[in-house]
């Protein structure tokens, strides 16, 4: 593409994404299957807006995948990726070794020759990092315990694509000449040729050298660059270091993929980790989508017409295999049902690393194109189908079959009578009960996180395992006779299933309740609630009246200032509940209520005596003996 033609394809590329993302987003498809459909849509085979070109985009939006994992690795200790050596060396070997044999059989029972079974059956182990990952990503789930495993296979897969590359001509078939400059391999790196000891000598030493340069030469390197100031250079910094890593590793043999998130992984402790994310973060982005529109588009149509019973049946093999391989790696490695599910269905898939290794073993004559072209569809279709089984298993399967394993743990059985119950010991609550503990209030404590309830346990703390949201638990907990009942949890629909059963058995009692945000302060003011502590809002007040402290107004004229923007905000909280599903009158009331506090904060810094309020100042008046 030249000139004119750049800009055309460029055009239809991010219009594209511009008009299919959203629409499937609002749909609730997901942002993976937006890409996918508009790149089916654009295709050959609806209106032939991509082309050849297509296949160029891919390669160069493959890089997105390098990013991505970049990206990951930033997130990543190497402590936590110690932690997950199991996951990946156990699960990821596992499910590829269990995966080509299997497929190795059925070629083999098929009557295909064993050298061409093994070779499919190692590609078709492999699965799509971008699909996985990005999909994971976009439904908040890869953080998840299914998330955590879905991305120790993957890294193992990632690994092992390279050996795969090295086996594929010890498999050959025969020996071609003709077509060899075409084939994709590692022949252009720098170990082609040498013996195998020293290939390993120089990729362990390149990866060394990975290491040491991103723990002792990149952040002084990126301290001189920022130093600069100029956010620009950054950016170009932080693409060359992706870029260095990524073309050394590949002249070595090894995954693009693979080194980069390895350096990510030494930078993660980096004073820089967040400015190098917000800088690669908007290029993966791009390049993730261009390379989803780019595998929507390859989908041979035409292809899936004139054969439509075999490439279901191949999908569907593919999948239903790989699925049941994963969910019974996923039970021996005690996954819940609920996270197993994630984890086995976004791996049944294959990957984009397939149409690489497909393309080369057709040309080290491992395979014919007679395999390789229904298989390489059969792939495409895996991935594009992925987002939309994830999707069905949020929607329909999660709700009706997930969270049925037995509970881990029976609720405590106990009976207490204490002045105040507080449900919920964490960073919230636990301030608030060391402080009433602290004065001799009696305290029954309810906390539903087990690991927490036995951490508290060990540091002193008495505290009951169980689900404050059950009237039996309240009731051992000594509700009939309690004051007050502090809901300390944050989630804030517990909280509030919480609030209407004290309400509904126990109305005379004193509530006070966590909110998560104003929103959620809103809902528990709207069901009664008047005690209503916003988690955040104490804190930034704090945070204000420190920094006028520090900017050197007086201390009691930083707390009457706080004081007053606390009765303030608390009353409009109270008078705007009513008006905040009506957005216009809402938005209109909440800006005249900002303009009135604002009015009144600047009256009451011109009205300040400071002759009246000097003696309650110490700092000021310390400050003063020193001046005399």
């Amino acid at each position: 593409m030249h000139g004119e033609d750049f800009f055309i394809q460029a055009f239809m590329y991010l219009a594209a994404a511009v008009i299919a993302v959203p629409i499937a987003k609002r749909l609730g498809l997901g942002s993976v299957l937006g890409y996918l459909i508009a790149g089916v849509i654009m295709g050959p085979f609806i209106l032939n807006l991509i082309g050849k070109e297509g296949q160029d985009v891919m390669h160069f939006a493959e890089f997105g995948v390098v990013m991505m994992l970049f990206l990951i690795g930033l997130e990543l200790e190497p402590r936590h990726l110690w932690r997950l050596r199991s996951s990946i060396i156990g699960m990821g070997g596992g499910q590829m070794f269990i995966t080509s044999t299997v497929v190795t059989v059925i070629g083999i029972i098929a009557g295909l020759k064993w050298q061409a079974s093994l070779a499919i059956g190692m590609i078709l182990s492999v699965s799509s990092t971008a699909v996985v990952l990005q999909s994971l990503e976009e439904r908040d789930l890869r953080k998840t315990d299914g998330g955590q495993k879905s991305f120790a296979v993957l890294l193992f897969q990632d690994m092992a694509v390279i050996p795969i590359l090295a086996v594929i001509p010890l498999l050959a078939l025969a020996v071609t000449t003709g077509h060899e400059s075409h084939a994709v391999s590692v022949d252009s790196s720098w170990v082609s040729g040498m013996a195998a000891w020293l290939q390993t000598i120089v990729v362990l030493s390149v990866v060394a050298g990975i290491i040491l340069a991103g723990r002792f030469l990149a952040r002084p390197i990126l301290r001189i660059i920022a130093q600069t100031r100029l956010r620009e250079l950054f950016t170009a910094a932080s693409l060359l270091l992706v870029i260095a890593i990524a073309l050394l590793t590949t002249k070595v043999g090894l995954s693009p993929a693979l080194g980069t998130f390895l350096a990510g992984v030494i930078l993660a402790n980096s004073e820089y980790r967040h400015e190098l994310v917000g800088n690669i973060e908007p290029f993966k982005g791009l390049l993730m989508g261009l390379f989803f529109i780019a595998v929507g588009a390859s989908i041979d149509f035409t292809y899936i017409i004139d054969h439509p019973l075999l490439l279901i049946l191949l999908t569907l093999s593919l999948m239903a295999g790989k699925f049941i391989i994963l969910f019974i790696l996923g039970k021996i490695f005690k996954l819940s049902f609920d996270q197993n599910m994630i984890f086995s269905l976004a791996l049944a898939q294959g990957g984009e690393f397939a149409f690489l290794l497909f393309s080369f073993a057709l040309h080290k004559s491992v395979l014919t194109e007679a395999i390789t072209k229904p298989l390489m569809v059969v792939v495409a279709i895996s991935m594009a189908i992925t987002p939309i089984l994830l999707l069905l298993n949020e929607k329909f399967l999660q709700p009706r079959l997930g969270t049925r394993e037995k509970e881990g743990r029976q609720a405590d059985s106990f009976q207490e009578e204490n002045s105040v119950i507080i449900a919920g010991f964490g960073r919230f609550g636990s301030i608030v009960g060391r402080l009433l503990r602290a004065h001799g209030v009696g305290l029954t404590i309810l906390d539903h996180d087990s690991n927490s309830v036995d951490m508290l346990r060990k540091l002193g703390f008495r505290v009951f395992y169980g689900d404050a949201s059950r009237l039996d638990l309240l009731e051992a907990a000594g509700i009939s006779t309690a004051k007050l009942l502090i809901i300390a949890i944050d989630e804030p629909e517990q909280a509030r299933e919480i609030v209407a059963i004290a309400q509904k058995h126990y109305p005379r009692l004193t509530i006070m309740s966590r909110a998560n945000g104003q929103q959620d302060a809103y809902e528990l003011i709207e069901s009664g609630i008047k005690n209503v502590y916003r988690e955040t809002f104490e804190t930034s007040l704090c945070m204000g009246r420190e920094a006028l402290r520090f900017l050197g107004f007086r201390a009691h004229q930083a707390h009457r200032a706080s004081m007053l923007f606390r009765r303030q905000d608390q009353r409009h909280l109270h008078e705007l509940v009513d008006t905040r599903h009506e957005r216009k009158t809402y938005l209109t009331a909440t800006r005249q209520k900002i303009e009135d506090l604002e009015r009144q904060l600047r009256q009451e810094a011109e009205s300040y005596d400071e002759q009246l309020d000097k003696s309650w100042d110490v700092d000021s008046l310390r400050r003063a003996a020193k001046e005399r």
